[in-house]
C-alpha cells in the first residue's frame, strides 16, 4: 500500500505543477506518456527527413518543444524514495535526448565524418532513444487500474527493473557518443588537426578517448 501511495503522490505533484508558456499538466498519469510521445516523435522525425542537416533541425525543434515536460519533472523536489526512483527513470530518457542533441549538433560541424556516417550515427541515436522511451510504458502501467492486483513488492520490482534498464541505455548512449567522437579525434590526429576537435567537443581527453 505504501508504494501505491508513493507513486500516486508523485503523479499528483506533477499534475499540479504549472509550466511556463501557459502550459499546465492536467492529467498527471499521462506525464510519462507525454515524454514517451516526445521521444518517439524525435525518433520518427529522424527517419522521415532525407537531408541530414534538415533532419537535425527538425529533430531539434521537436526536442525543444518536448523539453517542457523534462523541465517540469526536474523541478519537483522532496519526493519520497520510491517516487524519486520513478522520477529519475523518466528524467534519464530526457538525458538521452540531451546527449543526442548536444553531441550531434557538434558532429554536424565536424568534417571528419561523411554524410553517410552522420546519417548512420543519427539512426543509432534514434534507435537507442526509441528503446529507452518504450520502457516508460511499463511505469505508466503500474498505476493503471488494470494492474492494481500487483502488490507493493511487485510494483517496486517493476520500478527497479525499468530504472536499471533505462540506466543501461543512458550509459550506452554516452559510450556510443564517446566512441563516435573518438573516431573523429583519431582522424584529426592524422591530419594534425586534433586541437580543433578538442575545442569543438571539449578539451577533456579522457572524456572521449
Amino acid at each position: 500500500m505504501k508504494t501505491k501511495l508513493f507513486i500516486a503522490s508523485l503523479f499528483i505533484m506533477l499534475g499540479t505543477f504549472n509550466l511556463k508558456a501557459q502550459f499546465v499538466v492536467t492529467d498527471p498519469v499521462n506525464l510519462a506518456q507525454s515524454i514517451v510521445n516526445s521521444a518517439n516523435e524525435i525518433v520518427q522525425t529522424s527517419s522521415t527527413v532525407s537531408s541530414v542537416i534538415k533532419n537535425f533541425e527538425e529533430v531539434k525543434k521537436v526536442y525543444e518543444q518536448g523539453k517542457k515536460y523534462y523541465d517540469a519533472l526536474k523541478a519537483v523536489n522532496d519526493l519520497v524514495k520510491d517516487a524519486r526512483r520513478v522520477q529519475q527513470t523518466i528524467l534519464m530518457v530526457g538525458e538521452i535526448s540531451d546527449i543526442y542533441i548536444n553531441a550531434y549538433q557538434r558532429m554536424l560541424q565536424d568534417d571528419n565524418y561523411t554524410l553517410e556516417e552522420l546519417g548512420a550515427i543519427a539512426f543509432g541515436y534514434s534507435k537507442l532513444l526509441e528503446e529507452s522511451a518504450g520502457l516508460l510504458l511499463d511505469l505508466k502501467g503500474i498505476v493503471n487500474v488494470s494492474t492494481l492486483s500487483l502488490n507493493d513488492k511487485e510494483r517496486m520490482d517493476v520500478i527497479d527493473r525499468v530504472y536499471n534498464s533505462v540506466k543501461r541505455y543512458r550509459n550506452l548512449v554516452s559510450y556510443y557518443t564517446n566512441k563516435n567522437i573518438a573516431v573523429s579525434y583519431l582522424r584529426a590526429q592524422k591530419k594534425g588537426d586534433s586541437e580543433r576537435i578538442l575545442a569543438l567537443y571539449g578539451n577533456t581527453n579522457e572524456k572521449y578517448w
